[in-house]
């Protein structure tokens, strides 16, 4: 396909697929509140040999060229199990996405999203969910709100003029994410207070670290509460074993027992809360390379983490709870006990909650009665093929 000097073409070799993974250093030179991934991991995440997702899924990139230059990037993919949830729940049958998106104008845009559009209806695909970079449980959604300070551990961050593009390319809004700020510095209201206090007297409830020397047992209950309590969700697709095993290893060096907590219901896990250093403030320095000094100052870094910003990406309530008060009094627990930690052993200050699906009212509610308030919003869109 070509455009006036323009081409878009499959990524076919290793030097396209370094190209693929480098362009993002040329397009956000300029920009300072992009933080570099490290390219290592962005390979990782590519990688069929790699990544648990090509278990169930494919996909297929393409670069844009101006003569010899790489002036744009896109990934087209499909996820078999994502076919097998409910079309009501943002994907079921037919549903492909593009992600990795990167373009240095919007003819270079309209194109790359052409060639996804086009390998997917090879494919058979019937409609189009995205951005979504490569899984939903990777990093969903294009930012339309929040450029003004850097991303955290595992968040998407992208170019604004993006939005013109996709809307351009004929995508409706189907589902906006949510992230939230607070200062954690601060202790919740008094309602809080007391909703926790009143928890504290409870015998039925627990609050309780994990224990990382039983780090295969403890993913193996996370998951369970995750399945159940995000089955009903939009967008959810089970996580497989493979994968939680794969990004148990993945995030391993930065899980802290004081900053995970399980909830307990009369010895039953019922609810679970992790939250992460954010390892995007020790990497930024480290340009996307671990050679030849990152490594010792990772490694450093990793041995006791001080950090202004503790992220929390999931946090769940089995289902036959949710609707119960007892669902926030175990989530408003295990904030303040992860809270005070997060102050007193790591130095932290600010605290950032999300995605949270912008129609997930408890979650919001929870959000909003901590005092925290909306930094970034995360949008997905969808079109028919």
């Amino acid at each position: 396909m070509a455009s006036h000097d323009l081409v878009i073409s499959p990524v076919s070799s290793k030097s396209e697929l370094k190209a693929f993974v480098d362009l993002p250093w040329r397009l956000y030179v300029e920009d300072p509140h992009w933080v570099p991934p490290l390219k290592s991991e962005v390979h990782g995440i590519i990688s069929p040999a790699r990544n648990p997702f090509f278990d169930h899924a494919e996909a297929q990139y393409f670069l844009a060229r101006r003569g010899q230059k790489v002036v744009g990037r896109i990934s087209a993919h499909f996820d078999r199990l994502a076919h097998s949830m409910p079309a009501e729940q943002g994907m079921g049958p037919g549903a492909g996405n593009f992600g990795l998106f990167e373009a240095g104008d919007a003819e270079i845009g309209a194109a790359l999203i052409r060639a996804a559009e086009g390998w997917l209806r090879t494919k058979g695909m019937t409609r189009v969910v995205g951005p979504i970079s490569l899984s939903i449980w990777e990093e969903p959604g294009l930012l339309i709100e929040g450029f003004d300070h850097a991303p955290t551990v595992m968040m998407g961050h992208n170019s604004p003029a993006y939005r013109a593009m996709i809307e351009g390319a004929g995508y409706r809004p189907v589902k906006q994410l949510k992230t939230y700020e607070l200062d954690i510095t601060q202790e919740f209201p008094p309602l809080i207070q007391r909703i926790i206090a009143s928890g504290e007297k409870n015998a039925r409830i627990r609050i309780r670290p994990v224990d990382k020397s039983k780090f295969d047992e403890e993913a193996a209950v996370i998951l369970r509460i995750l399945n159940d309590a995000w089955g009903n969700n939009w967008g959810f697709v089970p996580i497989t074993d493979h994968e939680v095993e794969h990004f148990g290893k993945q995030l391993k060096p930065i899980v802290r027992e004081d900053l995970i907590m399980v909830a307990e219901l009369e010895g039953e896990p019922v609810a679970f809360m992790i939250t992460l250093p954010d390892l995007n403030e020790a990497i930024r320095p480290l340009n996307g390379s671990l050679f030849p000094f990152g490594w010792a100052k990772l490694l450093w870094w990793l041995r006791n983490p001080q950090v202004r910003t503790m992220r929390v990406p999931l946090m769940g309530v089995v289902q036959r709870l949710q609707a119960s008060r007892l669902a926030s009094q175990l989530a408003f627990m295990m904030i303040e006990y992860i809270r005070r930690n997060a102050v007193a052993r790591y130095g932290a200050s600010r605290g950032e909650i999300g995605w949270v699906l912008d129609d997930n009212q408890g979650m919001n509610a929870i959000a909003d009665a901590i005092g925290s308030k909306v930094n970034k919003v995360y949008q997905i869109y969808e079109k028919a093929l």
